[in-house]
């Protein structure tokens, strides 16, 4: 199963902890993780995914090398149109906070009917809006099928 994890390349440190959590969370259920791979959101969910055994996959915008934390990287050269990618390559997606970028990462997820699952990020009509980064991560497994192992604790809770 792959999710994406969606956000600014450059973040708050809240929004750091809850996208590292999140890549733990996905690795700990052996979900491959899909992202940008720059820095921000999608080099602490990479870094919180790979120190707990996980996979990650960075699409790159440009052909650079992206975050230190990727296991495959793919070097797009098409700047902002990877976005469509990172979202179609995952069964469900992940967006921490983010800017325009992460907007339109959404709309692209949305509009191809992928679900999406947010924590403090943009409040849109089908993002379902999760109070904690653990329960965004339990609701996306749970979305793309894949959260049989989820420790029983990490139950999602509706705000």
């Amino acid at each position: 199963m792959q999710i994406a994890v969606i956000g600014a390349g450059s973040c708050s440190d809240e929004e750091r902890e809850a996208a590292y959590t999140i890549g733990k969370i996905l690795a700990q259920n052996n979900a491959v993780l899909i992202c940008g791979g720059l820095g921000g959101v999608m080099e602490a969910a990479c870094k919180g995914a790979q120190e707990h055994g996980g996979t990650t996959v960075g699409i790159l915008p440009d052909t650079g090398n992206g975050n230190a934390f990727l296991d495959l990287v793919i070097r797009t050269g098409m700047g902002h149109a990877r976005n469509v990618i990172v979202v179609q390559s995952a069964e469900a997606v992940i967006a921490v906070g983010g800017k325009q970028g992460t907007l339109s990462e959404i709309a692209h997820a949305l509009k191809t009917g992928r679900p999406v699952f947010s924590f403090r990020s943009w409040e849109i009509e089908g993002v379902v809006d999760c109070p904690t980064a653990e329960a965004a991560a339990i609701r996306a497994l749970a979305a793309a099928g894949g959260n049989d192992h989820v420790e029983p604790g990490w139950e999602p809770v509706d705000r």
